[in-house]
């Protein structure tokens, strides 16, 4: 190859041009391993310690947004509802979020015994805060461990054990932006939460036209008073878990109108005195809840809601943990226009009881407004989306105080 390099570089400089003779060694070795390397396959095999097959799957999110206002839990892919530090003057700000980048490792493991096989899940997105504080710590999200579980099933029954969606989950509203921290989810209609536990799913129609299912799960109790990591709180001093039950219908015919409805129930108990006192200081929670999602045509229509009381950990009524009763729903609508383009409206409502201000309700209501535009083909997708939360707060010793916030997001998604 030497020899050849000098040849050439040789026969450059009689044409009138220079290059070293080792310059073009390294574009004659560049060249040999493109026309000798192997042309790339289209899949690869990853290789795991056990029997089991590894499908790495996610996608990658990142969103430009301006706003007029402060948002909770934060401003960009995070904006539940509008924060009451309300801007009144310069109030526009820009920023730019990728936390809603997602990986996800699924394992389809052996047969274990008779029909029955092992399969297991491990998610992580980029909301687990940023690392430390200063000027560049924005740019570098940590990430947060959101799946982890073990399944045992024989196609029809599933039994997992480990960190998994509670069943009053409803149905997510589609959004570019806002996917990690869906459209409404503890601010308007959605609740829902996951937790480690047992869960229990069955096909209630294999094989028929129809498909019905039903969940059961018993998980970890929960509550906002675990201050110090690792700590008891409240829902697990009490020794009951979290009871859920949910009951899923649905038909997908290769033609004509798709669509799927569900209703659930949860029940829990908060021992309030924690372990190791015995004063009678408890607190009940429960919760009924409902959706349904319906294709026809070109239209998509989705809408979720509940009612329930004390659920704050279900990411319910504002993120508000005390007694409190209320409600929530919401509604989307799509529409696909052309081949890769869609419109959407969402609507959502919380709207905790207000008699139940002397309890520490400090958020009385929150409604959202959502539009998108999105551009969709195949695996890449881009929206313009425009989010308005319209929050009523409660201020201790001056009353009540509405403050309204808006966001424009330019947002990409690519899934992989």
């Amino acid at each position: 190859m030497t020899r050849l390099a000098a040849g050439l570089a040789y026969r450059f400089r009689t044409h009138g041009l220079r290059f070293p003779a080792a310059a073009v060694l390294v574009l004659v070795a560049l060249a040999a391993t493109l026309i000798l390397a192997p042309s790339p396959a289209h899949a690869q095999e990853v290789r795991t310690a056990g029997e089991e097959r590894l499908t790495v799957r996610g996608f990658v999110s990142a969103s430009l947004f301006v706003d007029d206002q402060f948002f909770a839990l934060s401003n960009g892919q995070s904006a539940l509802w509008a924060d009451i530090l309300e801007l009144r003057e310069d109030e526009w700000f820009h920023g730019g979020d990728v936390r809603n980048t997602r990986i996800t490792l699924d394992f389809d493991g052996p047969r274990v015994f008779g029909n029955w096989r092992a399969r297991a899940l491990l998610e992580a997105d980029f909301f687990g805060g940023f690392t430390g504080v200063g000027a560049f710590s924005d740019e570098q999200p940590n990430p947060r461990l959101r799946l982890a579980y073990a399944d045992l099933t024989n196609g029809r029954t599933t039994v997992r054990i480990g960190q998994a969606w509670s069943p009053t989950f409803g149905y997510i509203p589609e959004s570019l932006t806002h996917i990690g921290f869906p459209l409404g989810w503890g601010s308007g209609g959605l609740i829902g939460w996951r937790f480690p536990g047992i869960f229990l799913y069955h096909d209630l129609t294999p094989g028929g036209g129809w498909d019905a299912e039903l969940q059961v799960a018993a998980f970890r109790g929960s509550w906002s008073d675990e201050l110090i990591p690792d700590d008891v709180s409240a829902g697990e001093a009490s020794l009951w878990p979290q009871l859920e039950a949910r009951f899923g219908l649905g038909r997908s015919p290769e033609r004509g109108t798709s669509w799927e409805a569900f209703i659930a129930a949860h029940i829990d108990h908060k021992d309030l005195s924690g372990p190791g006192d015995d004063f009678d200081f408890d607190l009940d929670g429960w919760a009924f809840v409902g959706g349904f999602r319906v294709r026809p045509g070109r239209f998509t229509i989705l809408a979720n809601g509940y009612v329930g009381e004390a659920i704050g950990q279900l990411f319910a009524q504002i993120l508000q943990f005390g007694d409190f009763e209320g409600w929530g729903a919401q509604g989307q609508i799509g529409y696909d226009f052309a081949r890769n383009w869609s419109v959407w409206a969402f609507y959502g409502i919380d709207d905790p009881d207000d008699d139940d201000a002397d309890e520490g309700l400090l958020r009385l209501n929150n409604q959202i407004v959502a539009a998108m535009v999105r551009y969709r083909v195949r695996q890449y997708a881009v929206g313009l989306e425009w989010f308005r939360a319209m929050t009523d707060h409660r201020v201790p010793l001056l009353g009540e105080r509405e403050v309204n916030g808006n966001q424009f997001a330019l947002s990409v998604r690519y899934d992989f």
